[in-house]
This record gives structure tokens, C-alpha cells and sequence, in this order.
């Protein structure tokens, strides 16, 4: 939110500091993002007078005035605008003056005529887009006043960040109100008197759905003129706050919103059908908003409707049938407090995001309605006349949200600041926030005051007495209970060990959302019931992700087109499943793999990677369970992997996590080629290991016999493994694969593994005749189980 201190100085004291003042707010919560000038640098613009325009004698668009420039001095100007008279007060850059950009006006001759000087517009000056034409400046700016003093463009701006909590204070009111806190001035403001009704028109009002709408505040004002300007100074307030003038009758509503918080809209009153309810939405109800967009209504949505039809989506848009049109003379001006729940996410399904969206979202005072109707009414009156109607209030007081008293102990205050507040520094932070104290013998009762939706919990409290004695304020101490770290368990693999194995073998940790795009999430995984955000931050990220890999893929598609030829990521976080209406969260480890095996180098070819080489950074993981045996990888399908070229990897008899390649298809849709390699372990499983503990070691030699084994095509390294390891027993130390071979000699459907044996027993030398014996246990279990052959 931007804000110029001028309109802020008006409700509270601001100094002559403008460094302390941004360092107060940020420390006291308002972070403070920027600090600028109401306009951007110019010099030698003053207040300029027309007094007489005549028509140019070589050009029919041109005009030539005597414009009056102060002390009794006058100037020739040669001027262009649609709007310049006589009477006119508009900015004048003498010769010499500087304008925004660097643009130096000098002596002209314009058709041969001299013109000394320029009249400027808005536009020319960088305060905005403005009215066609000359800037229209107030006639009760001296002639010849320096316009930058004249307007105080040297005003400071400054934009501040609100968290989510505190939407009490987007407003001038509202942080009015942290500055008279933090400074102990008083809070001022201007007056804010009624105004008294003209006649008796007013609009009925019904209150459908008084859980989501408790008080609509409405009036009815007839006779305004349409062709009314919006003063300078309201136009030049909203311009700092940036917004730009759409005319009074919208500009008043935007002008109240920011000034007291309290968003309101302006109805044509012609457009609306007898009475206003304010009710849900019923099915197949559409509505045009002012965008234009055209929306579908669902049930929960709250609207402002007339007789006929739904005329406004409530707390985010107004209706474009019922909005205000250039010849506009009666309108019906709305102020309401809608509940936060009713409007939360509402606008986001359609991607529209408003100032009265955000505001209501995080709570408006239910108090200020009146408040607000009467300052629009009196400003509008003001700029456009028109006869008021009476400001009528329409409560459901059931509704309306009642503050709980809070109960705030003196030992939970210092337990948590970690110093001893004086309870009278303390009762009198609470009361100037606007908040009722009671005293206690141990502490105090708060009550919150109506604006405030943020205080619920006795921790609240101690966050605002915190703040507003001052950060700065509060020591640097010692914690007064000894710092005991907790045991690491040997019997499990922590996640940071694994993530450091994949950093060796040159991954990059990647950090996504757990909540993904439906659409890229549907693709990989059809069919599966993902969890549904009921407030997402944006459609793309409207769904919990079921898999990591959602994430990674689109990481790799951002890096892919940042023209990165070799990309490894991997991530660690929960996903979340659904089964039997059951939803389960599940700590993963996932990674990605995409392009060369090895990064560019001259010792080596650049050969593409392959599932192996994700497969050996997979098994790199599993051996840190210390029992890399217990896995197993199995042949299996998953739609959003390659057929045959993806398997699922067990630990015992428990599916533990997938691998493979991405479906050629995805991989072409998504323009990642070749097509990357993923794999997915959930930690529940993975991670328990064995515990360390001392073994002997064999004092005597190891043996190695080779043995190649004619089997199926089918047939996996795991079953061969399996095989072996039972003949074999306990003289069994390592097996390894070095040769796979399928060609001349080997029978179609079939091939040849050559596997290395490496045996060895603790208590002797083996001999021979015990290698043989375990070699031929060995062909005998091949053959039984995998109906193995054997090659010399």
C-alpha cells in the first residue's frame, strides 16, 4: 500500500523525520518497502493564469494566449490543448524550466509565432494519465506560486507491506491509529459530521444470508452531475496511492476506502430493480463483472442482487450493468461488512483479485459502516450536489462477530519477552490500542476492540505489548533453561544424509510447493484423487501433489528452457494420498535425470544417461540402509512411465517407491527431449537401518570362480542373485555381473550373464574340491529355478 504522509499527518503526528518514522513503523510490524517523492523531478513549473486566447493565424488546432505568470507579468504561449480558456489556472514551464525525462523548454516559434514557454498537462508533468488537455489546477492557487510547493509534489510516499493478519491497518485510519500508539500523540482526523437527509428516496434492503452479510449500509443520492470533476487534491491523493481518477462517483468510494478502510461501491440507481438481497448465488445464475468477465455463480458465493437478477459478486466485484456510466445521476452508494470466510478465495477461482477483496478477506471493522456511508455522502455531495436520501443501516446483530475476553497473565508476558514489563507500561499499551483492560490479580482481561480480527489468543497479546514497547527495547539474555539436543537414532537414515549422497553425485536440491498445477498433475497421474485447495494462491497451484515428481518436472522444463543440457534435482517432502476417503501424508525423496550421463568433459564421450545410471544413484541411496540386499527392483508399469523401461522397487515384500523412464508421449507434450528419468522412495520404508555392530573378519583367502548362465530374456539380475545366494550360503561374500551377451551361439529369447562368485570361509582355506561342491550346488539351483543353461 502506498501512502502519502500529507493525508497521513492529517489523523497523526508524523515528525520531521521521515527515516525514524519508516524505522518505527517496520520495527513496530509495517514494513516499510520504499520511500520516494510524490512526483518525479521537474523545476521552473509555476501557477499560470490565462487571460485571453485568440486563434492562431496558421493553424486552425492552435491557440494563442496571454497567460498571466505573476508581480503583473505576462507571457505569449502558443497552446495545442482542447481546454485552454480564459480564466484557466494550469502549469506553466518558463523557459528553462526541466520536466520529467530531462526535456529543457526553450523560446519557441510555433507557425511563425513565438511562444515562451509550455502549458502543461498531467501527463507532461508524470502525475498520472489524468483528464485530456491542460492540468486543471484550483483557482485558488496564487499566480506565479512554484508548483511544486503550490501542490506539495515534494510530499513524501511511502509503501508499505501489511502481513495478512493486520488488514485493520490498510488505511490512513488504521495506521493513524499504530502511529498515535507508538508516538502517544492523540489520534485526530478530520471531522466526520452527518449529513442530513435531502428527501426521502431510499432503495429496500434485505439480509438473505446474515451469517456471510450481518450490516449493508446503503443511500440513495439523486441529481448529481454527471460531467462534475474530481477535485485536484483528491485526484492527486489517489494518484500517490496508486490509483488512477475514474470521476467522482468512483473515485469518492475509492478515496473513503483508503482513507478509513472501509470499501464501498456505487450503484446506477436506474439499473437496479426495486430492492436489494443480499443472498448466496442460486444454480445457473451468471454475472458480467466490470472487467467484463462473464462468471458462472456457485452456491457459496454471496452476491448483491436487485428483484431480477444478481448485480454485483459481493466484497470483490461490482456488476457491469449496474455500474456507473458517464451520464449517471442517480446512484445508490453501498457500505457492508462481509464475513472473511464468506469472501476468502472467492475472487481467485475466476483469477480476479480486488482492493476490496484483500480488505475484506482479512477483516473490515463491522463498526464502520455508517462512518463510511456519511463521508462518501458528504464528499460526493460536495464535488457532484445531489439530494441525499437518509443513510439507512440494515443489521442482523446475531451475526456480527463478538470479541471473547482474553486473559493475559504477567508470568506467560515475561515468560515469552524474557523481560519483566512494568503491568502500568503494560494496561496503558493495551488501552491506547483501542482495547478494554481489566485488571487481575495475576495479569489482565483484554477484550479486543471491534477492528482488530487478529486478537484471539493470549500469544496475540503478548505480540502487541512486545511491539509497541519496541523490539530494540528488550535485551539480549541468556535462555534461562539449559539447550538439550535430542538423540539421533542409529536406526534410521536421516534425510540429510541421504540428500548429501545425492549432492556427491552431482544433484541439486530443488524446493517446490506441495501443492501443484491440477492439470500437469492429472497428466501424470490419471485417476488419481488429489486433495482440493479450498483457498488456492493461484489455479496452477490448486491441488496437494500425490508425487514430488509434478514439481520436479516442471523444475526441469524451466531449466530445460533456460538452455541447461544436463540437469540432476531431486527433492525431499511430503506427498499426500488419498485412499478410503482417508487422506495419508508420506515423506518422500524424489530426483530427476536428464540428459548426458557424465557433465561435458574430454576424458570421455558424451553418452547419453540411461535408467542404470538413475538406478545406481537409486541403489547408492538404499545402501545407506546398510541392508542393500533387502531391495529389489521388479519389472512393473505406471502410466506416467515408459513400458519396459520402469520398474517398482520393493524392500522385502513392501512396495517401497518407482523408477524409469517418462513416457515418450508426456515427454513430447512437455518438449523434454530426450526424455528424463525420475524415481520416487518413501522414506517410511527406506529409511530404517541396520545397526552398526563388529564382525569378524576372515583371516583366510577369498576364492573367485566365474560362471556364465544361459536364461531368459525375463530373467533379472535380483532372481539370479537370489538363486546363488541360497546355494552358496554362508561361503558367499560378493556376486557381481561383468558381462551380458546375446548374439550368435544364444537362442533367440535368451542371453548369457557372466557372474563372478567370491567366496570365502572364517574358519579355513577352501579347497577345490569345496569350491566345486559349492559351484555345482550352484548350477543345480540356476537350472531348477530359472531353467538355466551353461556356457563353457
Amino acid at each position: 500500500m502506498k501512502l502519502g504522509l500529507k493525508w497521513l499527518s492529517e489523523w497523526a503526528s508524523v515528525g520531521d523525520d521521515v527515516a525514524a518514522l519508516a524505522a518505527r513503523l517496520t520495527m513496530a510490524g509495517f514494513e516499510v518497502e520504499g520511500v520516494s517523492r510524490a512526483a518525479e523531478p521537474f523545476s521552473g513549473v509555476i501557477v499560470a493564469e490565462v487571460l485571453a486566447t485568440a486563434r492562431h493565424p496558421q493553424a486552425d488546432k492552435l491557440s494563442v494566449c496571454r497567460v498571466a505568470v505573476g508581480g503583473g507579468a505576462e507571457v505569449q504561449i502558443v497552446c495545442g490543448a482542447k481546454n485552454v480558456r480564459p480564466g484557466l489556472k494550469a502549469p506553466l514551464a518558463r523557459v528553462g524550466a526541466t520536466l520529467p525525462g530531462g526535456v529543457v523548454i526553450g523560446r519557441a516559434q510555433l507557425r511563425g509565432v513565438d511562444s515562451e514557454g509550455m502549458l502543461c498537462s498531467a501527463r507532461e508533468l508524470g502525475l498520472g494519465d489524468g483528464p485530456d488537455g491542460l492540468l486543471e489546477l484550483p483557482a485558488e492557487l496564487a499566480t506565479g506560486a512554484d508548483l511544486r510547493a503550490a501542490l506539495d509534489l515534494d510530499d513524501t510516499v511511502l509503501e508499505i507491506n501489511f502481513t495478512p493478519n493486520r488488514g485493520d491497518a490498510l488505511s490512513v485510519l488504521g495506521l493513524a491509529r499504530e502511529l498515535a500508539v507508538l508516538s502517544g500523540a492523540a489520534l485526530e482526523g478530520p471531522a466526520l459530521a452527518p449529513l442530513p437527509a435531502a428527501s426521502g428516496a431510499r432503495l429496500p434492503v434485505t439480509l438473505q444470508a446474515p451469517s456471510g452479510c450481518a450490516r449493508f449500509g446503503g443511500r440513495v443520492i439523486r441529481g448529481l452531475n454527471p460531467a462534475a470533476p474530481t477535485p485536484l487534491w483528491m485526484r492527486e491523493r489517489l494518484r500517490r496511492a496508486g490509483l488512477r481518477s475514474l470521476g467522482p462517483l468512483v473515485d469518492v468510494t475509492n478515496y473513503v476506502m483508503l482513507e478509513l478502510g472501509q470499501p464501498m461501491h456505487a450503484y446506477d440507481l436506474r439499473q437496479l430493480d426495486t430492492r436489494i438481497d443480499v443472498r448466496f448465488a442460486r444454480a445457473g445464475e451468471q454475472l458480467e463483472l466490470l472487467d467484463g468477465s462473464l462468471i458462472a455463480l456457485e452456491p457459496d458465493m454471496l452476491v448483491i442482487a436487485d428483484a431480477s437478477a444478481p448485480v454485483g459478486l459481493a466484497g470483490i466485484m461490482g456488476g457491469k450493468k449496474s455500474g456507473i456510466a458517464p451520464d449517471t445521476t442517480d446512484v445508490f452508494l453501498e457500505a457492508a461488512w462481509f464475513a472473511p470466510a464468506v469472501i476468502a478465495g472467492r475472487g481467485r477461482r475466476f483469477g480476479v483479485l480486488t482492493d476490496a477483496s484483500q480488505r475484506f478477506e482479512r477483516g473490515v471493522d463491522p463498526a464502520g459502516q455508517g462512518r463510511a456511508l456519511e463521508r462518501a455522502s458528504t464528499l460526493l455531495c460536495a464535488i457532484a450536489g445531489g439530494t441525499p436520501g437518509p443513510a439507512e443501516l440494515v443489521t442482523e446483530a446475531a451475526y456480527l462477530p463478538v470479541h471473547a475476553p482474553i486473559r493475559l497473565r504477567r508470568s506467560y508476558l515475561a515468560r515469552l519477552i524474557g523481560i519483566e514489563v512494568p503491568p502500568a507500561r503494560v494496561a496503558a499499551i493495551l488501552g491506547a490500542l483501542g482495547l478494554s483492560v481489566e485488571a487481575l490479580p495475576d495479569g489482565w482481561s483484554v477484550i479486543a476492540p471491534s477492528w482488530r480480527f487478529d486478537l484471539t489468543q493470549e500469544a496475540d497479546l503478548v505480540e502487541e505489548v512486545a511491539r509497541v514497547y519496541g523490539y530494540n527495547e528488550i535485551p539480549g539474555i541468556d535462555a534461562p533453561m539449559p539447550q538439550r539436543p535430542s538423540a539421533v537414532p542409529e536406526g534410521e537414515v536421516s534425510t540429510a544424509r541421504l540428500a548429501l549422497s545425492l549432492v556427491e553425485r552431482g544433484y541439486s536440491e530443488a524446493i517446490n510447493y506441495t501443492f501443484v498445477d491440477p492439470a500437469l498433475q492429472s497428466r501424470l497421474f490419471p485417476g488419481a484423487v488429489a486433495l482440493k485447495l479450498a483457498n488456492p494462491i493461484s489455479a496452477e497451484l490448486a491441488e496437494m501433489r500425490v508425487s514430488l515428481w509434478p514439481g520436479l518436472v516442471k523444475a526441469l522444463g524451466e531449466n530445460a528452457r533456460r538452455q541447461q543440457t544436463r540437469v540432476r534435482l531431486f527433492e525431499h517432502g511430503a506427498k499426500f494420498t488419498s485412499q478410503d476417503d482417508e487422506l495419508e501424508e508420506i515423506n518422500c525423496i524424489a530426483g530427476v535425470a536428464w540428459g548426458p550421463a557424465l557433465p561435458e568433459q574430454w576424458g570421455a564421450a558424451r553418452t547419453p544417461g540411461d535408467f542404470y545410471d538413475l538406478k545406481a544413484d537409486v541403489e547408492a541411496l538404499l545402501a545407506a540402509s546398510g541392508t542393500p540386499a533387502e531391495f529389489r527392483f521388479v519389472a512393473d508399469s505406471l502410466s506416467c512411465l515408459h513400458p519396459g523401461r520402469s520398474a517398482r522397487i520393493y524392500r522385502g515384500a513392501r512396495a517401497c517407491g518407482w523408477i524409469g523412464e517418462l513416457h515418450p508421449e508426456l515427454a513430447r507434450s512437455l518438449e523434454l527431449s530426450p526424455a528424463p528419468f525420475l524415481f520416487e522412495l518413501e522414506l517410511n520404508i527406506t529409511s530404517s537401518a541396520r545397526l552398526p555392530r563388529a564382525q569378524e573378519l576372515s583371516r583366510f583367502p577369498a576364492v573367485r570362480r566365474d560362471l556364465a548362465a544361459v536364461v531368459d530374456e525375463v530373467s533379472t539380475f535380483s532372481q539370479l542373485r537370489e538363486s546363488v545366494t541360497v546355494a552358496a550360503f554362508s561361503l558367499l561374500r560378493e556376486l557381481k555381473v561383468f558381462d551380458v551377451y546375446r548374439g550368435q551361439g544364444i537362442e533367440t529369447g535368451r542371453k548369457s550373464v557372466a557372474l563372478g562368485l567370491i567366496l570365502q570361509d572364517k574358519s579355513k582355506t577352501l579347497t577345490d574340491a569345496d569350491v566345486d561342491t559349492v559351484m555345482t550346488a550352484v548350477r543345480e539351483r540356476l537350472k531348477q529355478d530359472l531353467n538355466a543353461t551353461f556356457r563353457d
